[in-house]
């Protein structure tokens, strides 16, 4: 590990300030379960770690019903899995947030960190884009918000510009009779990597037996998370039931997948996953708004 210096401003203006001066080497550490072990390994090198866990906006985590869900950038995954509004408004982000690695890392790690260090196999973006997130990022000359579906542009690589820095992630107050799920494949019981992994969101009618629309995504199968719109298409105005619009969904999550092989999978299983994990998200998002 490379000797650097330390910040931890209090404010997003000084944050902002700090990076702007940092000549694109610095490294922002949320939860630093990544950027630590990148250092470490030599993988990156830095002269300045800017800690923002001191900022009162990437820490917050608060919900209204008007305006929905406020994930800070740095708010801890257990904070998020361990909250009673998450829990009860957005089951899907527990689900993706208390898989992230040990209890220690969850205790340590951030949503938006996992989101930023945009691994294409990362666990909690096929969550935040079926729950329609928006990355609300500030820069030195103004703040602009990304939806999270369109964040990500390669692997390890996303639209955050120089000077510029992830402070939420908001997303919308959930539909009435929705429910949204999401599932990876690992080879190991815990703590791996995803093979491939898939969520899925549904708003259903009010006897709540069609699809009025859904959203569907899919991640360590491309070299970024994919918004499968095709898939959503499939389901909505479908019967919750109706066996031809599901395969239908999940041929088309595979048609989307374009994944490679490595010491985890292979092509062949990836793309099968895809629809697997597509047809199992589905059937979780069912129920879980015909419990809503």
């Amino acid at each position: 590990m490379n000797a650097f210096d330390y910040a931890a401003p209090q404010t997003v203006d000084e944050a902002i300030s700090l990076l702007s001066s940092g000549n694109g080497n610095v490294g922002i550490l949320a939860g630093g379960s990544d950027l630590i072990a990148q250092l470490k390994e030599g993988r990156r090198k830095i002269d300045l770690l800017l800690d923002i866990k001191k900022i009162p906006e990437t820490t917050a985590l608060s919900f209204d019903g008007k305006n929905g869900l406020h994930v800070g950038a740095a708010t801890a995954c257990s904070v998020i899995s361990g909250n009673e509004d998450v829990r009860s408004h957005y089951p899907a982000l527990v689900d993706c947030t208390s898989i992230i690695g040990s209890v220690q890392i969850q205790n340590r790690g951030s949503m938006g960190g996992n989101i930023c260090n945009s691994s294409p196999a990362a666990d909690s973006p096929p969550s935040a884009i079926v729950l329609g997130g928006i990355c609300q990022i500030a820069g030195p000359n103004d703040t602009r918000e990304v939806a999270v579906e369109d964040f990500f542009t390669g692997p390890g690589e996303n639209v955050l510009k120089s000077g510029e820095l992830l402070i939420a992630i908001q997303f919308p107050p959930p539909a009435s009779n929705s429910g949204a799920f999401s599932l990876r494949f690992i080879p190991r019981n815990e703590m791996d990597i995803a093979v491939a992994n898939a969520a899925v969101s549904v708003v259903l009618n009010d006897d709540k037996s069609v699809i009025e629309s859904a959203r569907v995504a899919i991640g360590a199968v491309a070299p970024t998370p994919l918004l499968v719109a095709e898939a959503g298409a499939a389901l909505a105005g479908k019967a919750v039931d109706d066996e031809d619009a599901i395969e239908a969904a999940c041929a088309a999550s595979r048609a989307a997948a374009n994944p490679i092989t490595d010491m985890r999978g292979t092509i062949e299983q990836r793309i099968h996953l895809a629809g697997v994990l597509t047809r199992r998200a589905i059937q979780g998002a069912i129920q879980r708004a015909k419990e809503s």
